[in-house]
């Protein structure tokens, strides 16, 4: 049994033509759409909103007061778990990996804004995260809450629905749509999206979150159509994960400026970044031609901007000097 989501966004999200970046890629004025899901409006918008409208409204209806999640220090979900748990008068407990005092910018900084206590866990992987994430849970319920847990990145079957009315919006947008472009992370945004459109419709760049993110994608888009999804039909890019997650890469530092300069759209450094610098690999090497429709879902993590050093570094050089 599914409980509602719990409506906290603003749906459906604006697509947007981008003939001019479309060029700059090699592809026909008409060609590239972007799908503004950095706009669904609570707490700095992105895509994590979609999958908590279903996570936040199951804890609600098992009577939860407060709600647990997991994350790297600079997690959009994190982030927005913080402010739905705001919105909806939830004390809200985030479990980052790492240590205190190595960055108060960001997404950090907005955590402490909507109110979130933090849990550091230490130079941890994900099992270590997990068990953390556990630890706190059980002392929250010897404190006498009633916490629920939401899994890392909020990717379940049950925050991947989702996503699986993100595709249905998509076909209603854009019904030629031939490739849909997405950051893969923690698998619930691409799994979603497959449930919709199909395997083959479906473009994931790996930003490095998982060692094997095509198993995370293809269990959760067979937990939500019940029918098998092979990982070898899946579409997954892992060229632009780079010395590793928390990197800014050449490809990526192209793919801000190039996003910024011809549409004025803002990306982060390594979810939307990478995955423009993976379209554009995919249109130089033929996966993705002129002449199709193609859509970059754009999934927020602007804030991730301002927490990344190297970025925001980037991004002020990029300011000529006027020499009257």
């Amino acid at each position: 049994m599914h409980h509602p989501p719990v409506p906290l966004g603003t749906f459906p999200t604006p697509l947007e033509p981008a003939p001019r970046l479309a060029a700059a890629l090699g592809l026909g004025p008409d060609d590239l759409w972007v799908k503004r899901d950095d706009l669904t409006g609570l707490g700095g918008g992105g895509n994590k909103i979609r999958k908590l409208e279903w996570m936040m409204g199951a804890a609600l209806a098992e009577g939860a007061d407060t709600v647990v999640t997991t994350g790297a220090p600079q997690s959009n979900h994190a982030r927005l778990t913080a402010a739905a748990g705001a919105r909806l008068g939830l004390d809200v407990v985030l479990v980052l990996r790492g240590a205190p005092g190595t960055s108060r910018s960001g997404n950090l900084a907005l955590d402490g804004l909507f109110g979130a206590r933090l849990a550091w866990a230490g130079e941890v992987g994900r099992a270590g995260l997990d068990t953390a994430a556990a630890e706190v849970c059980a002392r929250l319920r010897s404190d006498g809450a009633r916490p629920a847990l939401i899994p890392f990145g909020g990717s379940s079957a049950l925050g991947a629905r989702g996503y699986l009315r993100c595709g249905e919006e998509l076909r209603e947008q854009l019904p030629d749509l031939r490739t849909a472009v997405v950051a893969l992370g923690s698998g619930g945004t691409m799994a979603g999206l497959v449930a919709a459109l199909g395997s083959g419709s479906v473009l994931g760049v790996d930003v490095g979150a998982l060692s094997d993110p095509a198993a995370a994608v293809s269990d959760l888009a067979a937990a939500l159509t019940g029918a098998e999804v092979t990982r070898e039909g899946l579409r997954i890019r892992r060229d632009q994960v780079g010395a590793g997650y928390a990197t800014l890469t050449a490809p990526v530092r192209e793919a801000l400026r190039l996003a910024a300069r011809t549409e004025g759209l803002a990306l982060d450094p390594i979810y939307t970044g990478r995955a423009l610098a993976g379209l554009g690999a995919a249109v130089q090497d033929g996966d993705i031609r002129p002449g199709e429709k193609t859509v970059f879902l754009h999934t927020g993590g602007l804030p991730g901007l301002f927490g990344h050093p190297d970025a925001v570094a980037f991004a002020e050089e990029g300011a000529g000097v006027f020499d009257a």
